[in-house]
């Protein structure tokens, strides 16, 4: 989705991931559209391979621009249920993918500069019961992400540093997850388009931005579990309810440790909202301080008029 934005916006892309169907079919959108792509195949938790797709795209365009680290996956158990050859699979794609990917991304940009792009999730700022072990990893690329860009800012490497934290989006991620509840995984409601998300991921792209949360509800439920967690902690069950559906049969497949379906955009059970205000706001924070400040001298000027005299 991002890649087809980007390059139907004139940018030339290369695509990584494990499954070459998959990327041959996107890139064969992609070209047949006008646009200007490649893929290389590999796997972002080999850190090898990411470096050699760096290479490979440097070669093919010239140089790297913008690195978007979007590979993730997930598991649907709690933690005690979570098996450990799972969990341990989790991490080398949702966050050491992040990190080999900025290891590249530094290496090609740190002179002429550029941007980086992570994604995480709401989930990189609460936690979630059942996508625990995706909470957990998805928190730990915010740690990362958010100390590289300390770091790059003390020593003034030119490369802007971006989280974009979406909130449940239509995508496959359920269908793909690891399953272990009754029933089909679903996206946690409120579930919103991915053009959404792609849209933010092309904004970080061309503006600097520290951080970008996808969807105003995600970031309600953030505001609830910064200022409220014991609340939180207690609404557990009833965040859990929406997590599965036991009418329908689960998934028996999971990209764990090797890609499933092909090609698939969206989930094709959960359409999602094709825009969020809050988000929009996010992305022209020069138009909303505006706005704010208008309302702000209006309230003033309202406060300070001079009450009408009385009629004589």
């Amino acid at each position: 989705m991002t890649a087809k934005l980007a390059a139907s916006r004139g940018a030339k892309v290369m695509l990584v991931a494990r499954n070459e169907a998959s990327l041959r079919e996107a890139v064969d959108a992609i070209t047949s559209a006008g646009g200007d792509a490649d893929y290389v195949v590999a796997d972002v938790g080999d850190a090898a391979a990411v470096g050699a797709a760096g290479a490979r795209a440097v070669a093919r365009f010239g140089r790297i621009d913008t690195w978007v680290n979007d590979a993730g996956t997930a598991i649907y158990a709690k933690l005690i249920d979570t098996p450990l050859d799972e969990h341990e699979q989790l991490f080398p794609t949702n966050y050491f993918g992040t990190v080999h990917g900025a290891l590249t991304a530094y290496e090609h940009m740190r002179e002429k500069g550029g941007a980086f792009i992570a994604i995480g999730s709401i989930a990189s700022d609460l936690p979630s019961p059942i996508l625990s072990a995706y909470a957990a990893s998805k928190h730990a690329v915010k740690g990362f992400v958010d100390a590289l860009r300390v770091e790059f800012t003390a020593d003034r490497v030119p490369i802007s540093v971006a989280l974009i934290k979406p909130s449940g989006i239509d995508t496959p991620i359920a269908q793909h997850a690891a399953n272990h509840v009754d029933g089909e995984a679903m996206i946690p409601p409120p579930v919103y388009d991915p053009t959404v998300v792609a849209e933010a991921i092309l904004d970080a792209a061309v503006h600097v931005r520290r951080d970008i949360t996808v969807g105003g509800a995600g970031h309600l439920q953030v505001l609830l579990g910064t200022h409220f967690p014991a609340l939180l902690d207690r609404m557990s069950k009833l965040l859990e309810a929406p997590m599965s559906d036991p009418k329908q049969p689960a998934t028996p497949e999971t990209s764990i440790f090797s890609p499933v379906q092909r090609g698939q955009e969206r989930s094709g059970r959960q359409p999602g909202r094709r825009f969020s205000l809050y988000t929009a706001a996010e992305r022209h924070p020069a138009l909303v301080g505006g706005a704010a400040l208008v309302a702000a001298l209006g309230a003033a000027a309202l406060l300070t008029r001079s009450p009408p005299k009385e009629a004589s």
